[in-house]
This record gives structure tokens, sequence and C-alpha cells, in this order.
């Protein structure tokens, strides 16, 4: 079925995350509704000298008993989440192992960072400890594109299967070009999505010179935020054509109706008004709504100063008098900032507030930032019915991606 530009239809048939609050979806979204926070006090490697000791954490994750493929466990941490994810959601989409259409499935797994563990490791290995070499999978698990290949490889998939890279905006960027696939004809079936696993004390000394972490907590638009908490974790779609999905009788999740995605071009780090601005209204015009349609939006909510005021300009700039009315959280209170992959997270987070009529919750917003003047649902989840979602991705590099999500169809 086709849109009434001519390009088909696609909707998500299955669903998977690898999170600081929860190992698969049911329980990732039990913990949303109790406004469970997943970050906590650093315990899977030793702190040293690091004056940040808090991150979205994923603890007693055992790889031999919770990744079933013996060839992603030879992989990183992050090709390991990538696994646990792609498999939730490749088995409740119901599709055959290996997929029958080789050719007409593509499998396109981002990261923004690839195998951080692994090549902590070697560096350790060979500068600090002085072996004479690393572990001879060093190379195939720092690679960026590995993922990819490993859950294509478990799944059968000889179509398009790389990796995408664009800081923050990575998963929603590949999820956009799987859609894209989809919509005009090139595969049939995706996996979409990204991991990310960054938790290490070197990636912590990086990311602490640039002074963005906060050693509190992550507080998205509150008044005392004061930087943003690492995260890591994965989350992954399975998307199809809409005939395809109904000709074998699969459940229909949700539908992708509308994508957008543009560059700031102007900084590297310093977020620009007029990128997000064009990202949400391509979205918005790729969906054919308006955007008094929209119900609920998962922002990008970084909890850093410069953002969250970015973001809610942006906001009120393209929805107008209806952002005073639209419902807005950013779920990565909970989650911390996944990187790469907290736009397949809060996909998935956004799919689910669709099919239960649930909004999750901005946790820790005690006070608003008085800049950050929208309904940004603080604290306690809300019932509304909610047809239309969008969720936001903005990264480093003024990299900007937005989805936009509506029901199964009819």
């Amino acid at each position: 079925m086709a849109k009434g530009n001519g390009t088909r239809r696609v909707v998500v048939t299955g669903m998977g995350v690898v999170t600081p609050i929860g190992l698969d979806v049911n329980s990732f979204w039990g913990s949303m509704k109790e406004g469970r926070c997943g970050v906590s006090k650093i315990e899977n490697w030793p702190l040293d000298d690091l004056y940040i000791h808090i991150a979205g954490e994923i603890k007693g994750f055992d790889a031999t008993k919770q990744v079933k493929s013996r060839k992603i466990q030879y992989g990183d941490r992050y090709s390991w989440f990538a696994g646990v994810a792609a498999e939730e959601a490749w088995t409740q989409s119901g599709l055959p192992t290996p997929y029958p259409d080789s050719y007409k499935a593509a499998c396109i797994i981002g990261s923004g960072a690839g195998g951080f563990n692994t090549l902590e490791t070697a560096y350790s290995d060979l500068f600090i400890l002085k072996k004479k070499a690393t572990n001879p999978l060093t190379l195939l698990r720092i690679i960026g594109s590995s993922a990819s290949a490993h859950v294509g490889i478990e799944y059968g998939i000889k179509g398009p299967t790389f990796a995408t890279c664009s800081a923050c905006s990575t998963a929603t960027h590949a999820i956009g070009l799987t859609l894209d696939y989809i919509r005009n004809g090139v595969v049939d079936v995706g996996v979409a999505g990204a991991s990310e696993a960054v938790l290490t004390y070197g990636s912590f000394r990086v990311w602490q010179a640039m002074r963005v972490l906060s050693p509190q907590g992550c507080y998205p638009f509150a008044k005392k935020r004061n930087g943003t908490v690492l995260g890591e974790g994965a989350g992954i779609l399975v998307l199809e054509e809409l005939e395809h999905a109904k000709a074998r009788g699969a459940k229909i999740l949700a539908e992708i109706v509308g994508f957008g995605m543009s560059s700031d071009s102007k900084d590297m780090v310093n977020p620009d008004i007029e990128g997000p601005k064009s990202a949400m209204r391509l979205a918005l015009d790729d969906a054919g709504l308006k955007p008094e349609d929209i119900d609920y939006l998962n922002a990008h909510g970084t909890a850093t100063a410069l953002n969250d005021i970015n973001e809610t300009n942006a906001i009120k700039d393209v929805f107008g008098e209806h952002a005073k009315k639209l419902a807005i959280s950013s779920t990565k209170a909970m989650t911390g900032h996944l990187l790469g992959a907290c736009g397949a997270v809060e996909a998935v987070a956004s799919i689910k507030a669709i099919e239960d009529g649930w909004i999750p919750p901005t946790i820790g917003l005690d006070e608003p930032d008085p800049k950050c003047d929208l309904d940004y649902v603080p604290n306690v989840g809300r019932k509304a019915p909610l047809k239309y979602v969008m969720s936001n991705s903005f990264a480093f590099g003024g990299l900007n991606a937005v989805l936009v999500f509506g029901p199964p169809p009819a």
C-alpha cells in the first residue's frame, strides 16, 4: 500500500532494547511507568582519579548467558547489546530465520563509538601492560559496523548491511535510512537501530575534558541541571512494508509516518535553532501532518544548559500556539544519555506510549528552568490518548534527525 506520494507505507513489527532500566522492552517500559532512574554509582570498573562517578550503567550483564549467539559473544560489549536487542525484536516480528528473501532485507545498526571497550583494553595491553600483541579479534571488535554485520549474519540478511555514525542521532538516522529503503522498494524488511557501550575510564577522561557531564544526575529542563550523564545500551526496530506484514499476519505495533533530517552547518558543539526546526518541519511534512496533530514529543533533552533551551525554542517556533498544549518529556532522565543508541530506545518509548496511551515523565524536574517553560510532564507520567508522536535526536556537529510515529493502520 503506497502513500499519497507513491511510496510504500512502513510499519514496525518488532522492538528490542537493552537499557540501564531494563534488558527487554517489558522491563524497560515497566521501569518508565514506575519513574525509575537507572543512573547510579559506577560499579563495572575502577574510578581511580575520575571526578564523575555516575552513569546509566548496565549491571550484571553476562554475555555468556544473555547473548545466545556464540558468534556475537566474540564481539565487543556494544555488539552484545545489539545482538540481544535484535533477538528480541526479530522474535517479536515472527520473521523466519534465516530470512528467505535475503537480498530484500536490510540491517542498519549504527554506533557513535563502536568497540570502545575493546579499544581501551588493547591500548592498556600495549602501552601499560607492555604486551607484545593484542587479542587477535581486536580489529573485528572495534569496527563500528561489527554489530550490523553480526546481526545480519545471525538472520541471513544479504541486502544493505552497514552502520550509521552521527553521534547522538545515529540510531534515528539508521531507522530513517531503513524507512527510505523500504518505502522505495529496495528491501521489504529491515533491522534498524544502534548500540553504544562507552562506559570506560578512558572515555570518561575524554568526556570530563569537555565539561559536559554532571556529577549529580541527569535533570533535563530543570533549573538545577548541570550536564548530562552517559549511559549504555541498544535499541532495535524491525521495519516492514505494510502489505508484506499484513500478508504474513504479523502484529503491527506502529507506523512510521514521517522522517526529517538536517544539519546546522554552524558549530561542532554549540547548537543552532534552525537545524532542529528544519528537521521537525521536514518530519511533519513527510508525515503530511500539521503541528497540532502531534500529541506527544519525546525530546532530545540532554540536560545540558544550551541544548535544553535551544530545543525548547525550536519547539516553540515549529509548533506555535500548540507548543503550550503539547506534552513533552525527556526519558534520558531515567536512562542517562545512550549517545548513538538513544534515538532507537526513545523510538521504542514513543511506540509504547501510543500503544498504552501513557506519556513517560521527565523525572527529577522539581523546578524548571524559566527558559524551559513548556509542559515537560514533570516527575509523574500521565494517561492520554495518543495518535501521533514525534521523537527528536540532535547531535554534536549539528546533526539532526526526527521521526514521527502513528498507530497501526486500520
